[in-house]
């Protein structure tokens, strides 16, 4: 059997082959059509049992299979995977977009909205069929007949462009090397880093120390290294890549402008003013005018702490590092500096006392304590052989499983992501009814063990190790029986991030530290003195980095409402503009931002990189009532609260989609959300 047609348990990552992808999607393909006629013909009646959960099985199967090839591409992206994912990257979208322009099925979830057997559906599948409605229309399905070729040649176009986006810009991060052969370079450089440029250096046979502009390696330099002119040279290459400064078949600057060219004209097809506006429907937030009226009010209570920050931060490079300047790639280096002579300690300091086994078995102990289950390791085949997969049980129970990817390598996309491998659901066989349980992907771009010693993970890595691991428990820990609205399926996208920056609060919790830390070298665990040299620094540049995302957020946000790629202004006009309004430090003028930006042109945040923001309102008010808890008297003044736990798994959690996100926040704190925790959190509020 050709592996990606095998659905009977786990994805079959130790047989498939690139190979094996056009057979299997074309007769995946070619299944769904025949069913989808079928489905639309008058003979189907338009209810649950005979339209929609048919429709639900085949439509699981092409996912599932297309989601593993997806999946490949992303973590192993040699050239069979990217030649055979590319192939049939247009005939999948091509299929989408003809679904979502079939009015026979449009009509038919409309007829079953208004059939008498809707009221007796449960909250979950009314809201299914109501998503499905709404979605028909965002696809095209009321267009007139000679519009909908056109609409569907846009989402095989932006679907190309997106793939093509990321791998331009994969392929300019691999393509430039920083060669030190003077180890007297190096002054500054953790020695970890030293060891990993070594390693590089002697996998290509050369003398000397390679940096790369993948995240393990190109940060420390910048944090660390003395060398200015290192510092200098590599952040151009970084700030450059993808552009016209590179190669031009890896220019991603056309891209952008046919990306969205091709979002406004899909937006006035639909009959909307611009793409934000599409966006927007499906997402909490209601308009552009009140997403940009939200980011302004955050930028507003920032500004003031920022200009705290970069005022602070030139005085003391001038003082201290007889710096008259401050250049973009001083900027990481000098603010350690000033960290290290305010609080007392570093970055890489407090990375020695997070090895990744007591970084893993932290995490699994916040998680267990937290949501009441158990997670050990369990065995399946996978992509790479540094990859784990683990089970979690719930009261001995199976409730889902996931791989967990951690590391860097040069055929991995960077950053970090959670991804499905297969949703919950309630499945019918021989009459028994049974659930599939969830799986995902957690993966990660952290620095590999090099020389028999640990992978050591700085602070901030651990922190993206639980946001990930928020997003992959808001999957797993779903109770949802109808896959369209299980785990994150069905849930607006600008509350998506809710489990996900919940996680991350706990990384900042004494009792949470204790137990996750043991530093590489003397077994012993994080110092209280440290710890509070940790939590005074917090929120260190937080209105920095504050601001920063509000820039991104807005530029985002502009670029898909209020600008025309047929007009006079230029992407990078409008960056600029964003950036004089908020900004409170300007990049030079090399730089090419918009070309590394894949959140918005090669990932799904396109109008709704705000997300993070809106998202950050509701997981510090969510994550105070764990904080309210601990304060309570007769406590033991832990976060770790099972009670507090299984609320936020039951009303947060447990739901997925299957109700507004809003619903479900006032479930779980009896209220609107408020911005109060998180202006706190960032350090933000009044003394």
């Amino acid at each position: 059997m050709n592996p990606l047609l095998d659905f009977a348990g786990l994805p079959r990552f130790d047989t498939v082959e690139p190979v094996d992808v056009a057979p299997a999607i074309q007769e995946l393909l070619e299944t769904n059509r025949a069913l989808i006629e079928r489905l639309a013909s008058p003979q189907t009646a338009p209810t649950w049992s005979d339209f929609v959960a048919p429709m639900v099985d085949a439509g699981e199967r092409l996912s599932r299979a297309w989601g593993i090839v997806g999946h490949l591409h992303s973590v192993n992206d040699v050239p069979p995977w990217r030649e055979a994912y590319n192939a049939l990257l247009p005939e999948v979208t091509r299929f989408y977009a003809e679904l979502g322009q079939n009015l026979a099925l449009f009509d038919k979830f409309k007829a079953l909205r208004a059939s008498p057997e809707y009221a007796t559906l449960s909250q979950a599948r009314q809201r299914i069929v109501d998503n499905e409605v709404r979605d028909f229309r965002l696809t095209g399905a009321e267009l007139a007949d000679e519009q909908k070729p056109r609409f569907q040649e846009i989402q095989e176009a932006l679907a190309a462009h997106g793939a093509k986006f990321s791998e331009n810009l994969l392929d300019a991060t691999n393509a430039h090397g920083e060669w030190v052969e003077d180890e007297t370079g190096l002054a500054g450089i953790p020695e970890d880093a030293r060891r990993a440029a070594r390693a590089a250096a002697e996998k290509e046979q050369r003398p000397g120390w390679k940096f790369t502009l993948h995240a393990p390696s190109y940060l420390p330099v910048m944090q660390y290294a003395d060398d200015r002119q290192l510092r200098a040279r590599l952040y151009r290459a970084y700030a450059t890549r993808a552009s016209e400064f590179g190669k031009p078949e890896w220019d991603n600057g056309p891209l952008i402008d046919d990306i969205l060219r091709l979002r406004r004209e899909e937006a006035q097809l639909l009959g909307y003013v611009n793409f934000a506006e599409v966006s927007l429907v499906p997402k909490m937030a209601e308009s552009p005018a009140q997403v940009a009226a939200f980011l302004r009010e955050l930028a507003a209570k920032a500004r003031p702490f920022a200009e705290k920050d970069v005022a602070e931060l030139s005085d003391f490079a001038r003082s201290e590092l007889a710096l008259e300047k401050l250049e973009p790639w001083d900027l990481a280096w000098a603010s350690e500096k000033l960290k290290l002579a305010r609080y007392a300690f570093s970055d890489e300091e407090v990375k020695q006392y997070f090895p990744e086994d007591k970084v893993i078995a932290g995490l699994f102990r916040v998680i267990e304590t937290v949501f009441g289950v158990c997670l050990e390791l369990d065995s399946a085949p996978v992509w790479h052989p540094d990859v784990r997969f683990y089970r979690i049980a719930r009261e001995g129970r199976l409730v889902g499983q996931f791989y967990l990817d951690l590391y860097a390598r040069d055929t991995k996309r960077g950053g970090a992501w959670m991804d499905e491998a297969i949703t919950r659901r309630l499945l019918a066989s021989n009459d028994e009814s049974r659930i599939q349980t969830p799986i995902a992907y957690l993966n990660c771009n952290f620095p590999a063990p090099v020389g028999g010693r640990p992978a050591t993970f700085t602070h901030d890595d651990v922190i993206t190790l639980f946001h990930e691991t928020g997003h992959g428990l808001h999957h797993l820990l779903t109770e949802v029986d109808d896959l369209y609205v299980a785990g994150i399926h069905g849930v607006e996208w600008d509350a998506v991030e809710l489990p996900s920056q919940f996680m991350e609060n706990f990384c900042w919790e004494w009792d949470v530290l204790t137990a996750m830390t043991c530093h590489v070298d003397t077994g012993k665990s994080l110092q209280r003195s440290l710890y509070d040299k940790m939590i005074a620094a917090r929120n260190f540049q937080s209105g920095m980095q504050m601001l920063r995302q509000i820039e991104f957020s807005l530029f985002d946000l502009t670029l898909h409402s209020d600008h025309d790629p047929a007009g006079n202004r230029s992407v990078k006009d409008v960056l600029q503009q964003i950036r004089q309004e908020v900004a409170v430090i300007m990049p030079p003028e090399f730089q090419r931002f918009p070309q590394s930006f894949s959140h918005i042109f090669g990932g799904g945040y396109a109008a709704g990189y705000y997300s993070y923001k809106w998202a950050e309102v509701l997981s510090a008010d969510a994550f105070a009532a764990f904080e309210e808890n601990s304060r309570c008297p007769g406590g033991d003044g832990s976060v770790l609260d099972a009670a507090t736990g299984e609320r936020f798994w039951r009303e947060i959690l447990a739901v997925g989609g299957s109700r507004p996100a809003l619903e479900s926040f006032k479930a779980f704190r009896g209220r609107e959300p408020r911005v109060d925790a998180l202006l706190r959190h960032c350090g933000m509020t009044a003394a």
